[in-house]
């Protein structure tokens, strides 16, 4: 179900730069065929070593606010809510943490072993390589939303007018380590000024920034 802010955006439609789409075709395909082997091993470890499903699948705003499913190696327990619940609940300095990034950096109690390695190498966001190749993503755009930040955080509609990004500027300028806020703020900054050699920047920072790990929780 899309949010108020997301259904006035879905009626509205937005230029896509030419170069976007090949782009995206180009590197997803080359992408994809060379991790494959990856997430192969990923996808067997996770199925031997915890409950679940191998899968992560939930409803984003997309282009103009459209819903989409979007796909993740699953890196939480079965039971992840509860266990953020409680969690939170005994520990202020995490309920903290959790409400100004809306992550827990030092120690998240709701990943798996192999989530752990997952998330610190972005491995789990390999899949996110089928939603750009059916167009429902790019290779660079703003992060993914939820439904539930779009009111939550006033995060702007101009943002929803280009598709969400596997990459993006404020995953090579400090990912997690940023402020939510600050998120946002690079995300518009990317809508406003999206060109193929700024892609292109981004999409070579992105290697340097999953191999290192830096910022990825």
């Amino acid at each position: 179900m899309l949010t108020e802010k997301a259904e006035r955006i879905a009626v509205t439609t937005s230029p896509i730069p030419w170069w976007k789409r090949p782009m995206d075709l180009i590197i997803g395909s080359t992408a994809l065929v060379l991790t494959s082997p990856i997430m192969l091993l990923v996808a067997l470890a996770i199925k031997l070593t915890s409950r679940g499903e191998i899968i992560f699948k939930q409803e984003r705003p997309g282009l103009n606010g459209r819903s989409f499913t979007l796909y993740k190696f699953r890196t939480m327990y079965v039971n992840n809510g509860h266990i953020l619940e409680e969690y939170l609940q005994n520990n202020p300095k995490a309920l903290e943490e959790w409400k100004r990034y809306k992550k827990l950096r030092k120690h998240d109690p709701r990943l798996t072993p192999v989530g752990r390695f997952l998330r610190k190498f972005s491995l789990d966001e390999l899949p996110q390589l089928i939603n750009v190749l059916k167009g429902e993503m790019s290779i660079v755009g703003p992060r993914p939303y939820l439904f539930s930040e779009l009111e939550e955080h006033n995060v702007p509609e101009e943002i929803l007018s280009v598709k969400p990004g596997l990459t993006g500027l404020w995953q090579v300028s400090g990912r997690n380590e940023l402020p939510f806020e600050e998120r946002i703020r690079l995300d518009l900054e990317y809508v406003r000024k999206m060109s193929f050699w700024l892609d292109l920047k981004i999409i070579l920072k992105t290697f340097f920034v999953v191999v290192t790990g830096k910022g990825a929780y």
